[in-house]
């Protein structure tokens, strides 16, 4: 079954005219401001994952489960926060879900022990949901078709700058202080993203254009999503690509600490540097835009990501190459969703303008939970590069059989037409 491209908001409500190109850059900066809340609370403390393991005398698939705690949060929050925005309007769920982020940071800097501390994970999640869910609905409700791709680039060149800068930062604040510190660093930000999103965020759903907060209602608009065939095939493919990125987020610290020896601070330079590849690869998808439809960009993005992670699988198994035999690939593999992660979504949300907010906290919730099924699964499978390349070509083939069979993204490109030149 399919659904219309482009669908009025509920109600018969105008929308918003989108911003003049001018703006376009700064409402990137404030919505990625909070989109980055998420990446920053999952990456920030992962140089200090070892040392979580014996200061709170526990495992290390006890601290992963943190993590996992944090992607389950935010995988929640936003079948919650998704519906709320759609009834209330964007501004009051994306500051009351910081707010809760921020009063959870403070709490995670008093956790006496591991269960504690997964507990105060997953209402960091919960809080973090708000930015991850709302700020696509935002840019749904402004922005359409290949400016919609074209503005989630922009806005991951800043959720984008947050993988690069976390693990960095978090290993300059062990100098100083414990990774408890990192947890009150991140409440900081959130005080500052109160302080700012409060000031320049305008609502951008009018009273007419809001629906009704009822469970049933909420249930119907995820059962009409779900019945969407391709739209659920861009939501699998999406959060599929995150799997890819998660698996490398779960076990990076311990690949590069454990198996290869850097200490805390080589490891957030050399995690930094990794995702410098998804930044570029953000950035350059929408001028490939000018020349691709979205459908066709998410399909050789897919597909180099598979080969890069079955690349990547051989040399780890094999011993060959070092730190660089896992390194240069994993690259690829970053560089890969980098293109295809702002794709999916923008394909995806261009097909439910009537529900934006449920449609991107949909899209978020299987995107966010997967990378929590996912994230155990590299320290089941061993903690190494190994376990790592298996995870990675395994979700990656799955996305890109979901892609072929069900998306059929030539049909996408004919419903699009052809290419054309997009604002930047």
């Amino acid at each position: 079954m399919t659904a219309p491209t482009n669908l009025p908001p509920a109600d018969g409500a105008t929308p918003p005219a989108p911003p003049p190109a001018r703006s376009m850059g700064r409402t990137a900066l404030v919505l990625g401001g909070f989109v980055a809340l998420g990446p920053l609370t999952i990456d920030m403390y992962l140089p200090a994952l070892p040392t979580i393991v014996t200061e709170l005398e526990t495992t290390e698939a006890a601290v992963q489960l943190t993590l996992t705690g944090t992607l389950v949060g935010l995988a929640l929050g936003q079948l919650v926060l998704g519906p709320l925005s759609d009834a209330l309007g964007r501004r009051r769920p994306l500051l009351a879900g910081t707010a809760l982020h921020v009063v959870a940071s403070l709490l995670v800097v008093l956790a006496p022990n591991i269960a504690v501390l997964g507990v105060l994970r997953v209402l960091q999640g919960v809080g973090t949901a708000a930015g991850a869910v709302i700020a696509l609905a935002i840019v749904r409700d402004l922005y359409d078709g290949r400016a919609a791709a074209t503005m989630l680039s922009r806005l991951f060149l800043v959720i984008g700058a947050a993988p690069v800068l976390a693990p960095t930062i978090g290993g300059e604040v062990l100098r100083f202080t414990s990774w408890r510190g990192i947890f009150l660093l991140l409440a900081v930000y959130g005080v500052v993203l109160l302080a700012a999103g409060g000031r320049a965020l305008r609502e951008t759903l009018p009273p007419e254009g809001r629906r009704p907060l009822r469970v049933g209602a909420t249930l119907g608009t995820y059962r009409a999503l779900l019945r969407d065939r391709t739209y659920l095939g861009l939501v699998l493919v999406a959060g599929l690509a995150m799997a890819a990125l998660f698996s490398y987020v779960a076990g990076a610290s311990f690949v590069y600490q454990g198996q290869f020896g850097l200490d805390q601070q080589q490891f957030g330079l050399f995690f930094g540097a990794g995702a410098v590849w998804l930044i570029g690869a953000t950035q350059l998808n929408p001028l490939v835009l000018r020349r691709f439809a979205p459908a066709q960009v998410l399909l050789a993005a897919t597909l180099t990501g598979l080969l890069a992670g079955v690349v990547l699988l051989v040399l780890a198994a094999t011993g060959t190459g070092g730190l660089l035999g896992v390194a240069l690939p994993l690259w690829a593999v970053l560089f890969s969703a980098g293109l295809a992660l702002p794709n999916a979504p923008a394909l995806a949300l261009s097909r439910h303008g009537e529900a934006a907010g449920s449609a991107a906290a949909l899209l978020g919730a299987v995107q966010f939970g997967v990378g929590a099924l996912v994230s155990p699964l590299v320290g089941v499978l061993g903690n190494d590069a190994r376990a790592m390349g298996v995870v990675i070509v395994v979700a990656l083939a799955l996305g890109s059989a979901v892609l072929v069979l069900l998306v059929k993204p030539w049909q996408l490109v004919a419903e699009t037409g052809a290419p054309v030149a997009v604002a930047h």
